[in-house]
């Protein structure tokens, strides 16, 4: 009995501590500088913001490869691909998973953009999507559209894995004719 009451007490901590961080309002705004980051993605190249410099970047934090929620949000903007490219954006998306999972997870679902792996969390946490349960850490479901100059044009936190996409597709239509 004291066991169970011991792993329920301690699944409840957990439950709180997840949905207390993932309440958490990032601290980046529209208009400012977006963070810098250098990370390998799922072909072992070396990716950095400076890289899209003079392109929008749609950059996209999830969770973990290969769960429903960030597949269905990454076949999303799979499809939503040529439309992005057309409106001269990429995508990237960026979790705490390691190259390898993301190799696997493009490949089953044909994915075409990059997938960096922030394996330590330093650059979610630059972008105040990291969630750090200590043992556990993992990326909140959150997108920064950022402009060609490198500054944030929008923010989706805790984003819509279905609608996603589809609402920075939107947005940018929106942001190019300003």
């Amino acid at each position: 009995m004291m066991e169970e009451l011991t792993i329920l007490l301690a699944v409840m901590t957990l439950g709180f501590m997840f949905w207390y961080f993932s309440r958490q309002k990032a601290s980046l705004k529209v208009g400012q500088s977006a963070p810098d980051f250098s990370l390998t993605d799922q072909h072992g190249k070396i990716q950095s913001l400076a890289d899209f410099r003079g392109k929008w970047l749609a950059l996209y934090f999830y969770p973990k490869d290969d769960t429903p929620g960030c597949t269905k949000q990454a076949c999303a903007f799979r499809d939503g691909l040529q439309e992005l490219v057309n409106l001269g954006a990429e995508v990237v998306g960026v979790s705490v998973d390691d190259t390898s999972s993301h190799a696997d997870f493009a490949k089953k679902f044909h994915l075409q953009f990059p997938l960096l792996a922030d394996t330590t969390g330093e650059v979610a946490a630059d972008y105040h999507s990291l969630i750090n349960l200590g043992v556990v850490k993992f990326a909140k479901r959150n997108t920064f559209l950022i402009d060609p100059q490198g500054k944030i044009a929008r923010l989706y936190l805790s984003a819509s894995a279905a609608r996603n996409s589809a609402e920075v597709i939107e947005d940018l239509k929106h942001l190019r004719m300003a």
